[in-house]
């Protein structure tokens, strides 16, 4: 069986792991007994990552901080190399970067396509490249998409689009690796209570968002991180999808 026992002695690599969604996932896995890749982009979030790896520590799993901007390929390599040189080959690996760009397609340009389309699309495809090839048998590979995949809006094209890609990589990659027992898996929250979202939105757009899910509130990131828990535990039976968790958002 497939199925891991436990999350203990684990390796988990959480891209984004120094803070919001990817700092709870980080949190999360230690308090299971795991041993943490935090991975941050820039100075500008080390102290958070510092912060992150000391709660991993003391939450009794192990941790390890990993600075780099993985739009660059190389890095990404670098990343998961780093990984298994610290803590032995990867057992789980967790994809939570991704930008948001709220801007009509008459304001956009070049540069912001190719941005948005670095990081969002192209990170997604070669960390789950680079995860499988260090990856154990069994191993889980999740992906954070959005849930606007399944919505009917404007404003939004750069994001969605970056990002509807996830979906075909993710089931690709699920049947390519599926003789080595490897899932893979995407997550797509709905618009999540955190400086992400906010900071492309007006407090009608906010209002809004709120008002299209349960309880007319955003998602929580404590509502997603139990999912993608449950993804590397209980729920390894579950294979190349995508899976909506929105309150109600959106919905196919």
């Amino acid at each position: 069986m497939a199925k891991f026992d436990s999350l203990k002695d684990k390796v988990v690599v959480i891209s984004g792991g120094a803070k919001n969604l990817g700092g709870l996932l980080s949190k999360t896995f230690a308090e299971e007994g795991a041993k943490v890749m935090i991975h941050y982009h820039s100075d500008s979030t080390k102290t958070e990552a510092e912060e992150t790896l000391r709660t991993v520590n003391d939450n009794g799993g192990q941790g390890a901080l990993f600075q780099a901007d993985l739009t660059h390929v190389g890095k990404v390599t670098e990343l998961f190399d780093f990984a298994v040189k610290t803590f032995g080959k990867v057992d789980v690996a967790i994809n939570t970067v991704g930008k948001v760009l709220r801007q009509p397609i008459a304001e956009t340009s070049e540069n912001d396509f190719d941005v948005m389309d670095k990081i969002n699309n192209k990170v997604a495809y070669f960390f789950i490249k680079e995860a499988e090839k260090r990856m154990n048998d069994n191993g889980k590979i999740i992906t954070l998409a959005t849930s606007l995949l399944a919505g009917y809006t404007g404003d939004y094209s750069t994001y969605a689009g970056s990002k509807a890609p996830v979906e075909e990589y993710t089931r690709a990659a699920s049947k390519e690796f599926m003789p080595r027992g490897i899932s893979v898996n995407a997550v797509a929250p709905g618009p999540m209570d955190t400086p992400f979202f906010y900071a492309q939105e007006t407090d009608e757009t906010i209002a809004f968002h709120k008002s299209q899910a349960l309880h007319n509130q955003l998602t929580k990131i404590e509502d997603i991180a139990p999912l993608i828990k449950f993804l590397a535990l209980d729920g390894w039976w579950i294979n190349g999808q995508i899976i909506f968790a929105n309150g109600g958002y959106t919905t196919r």
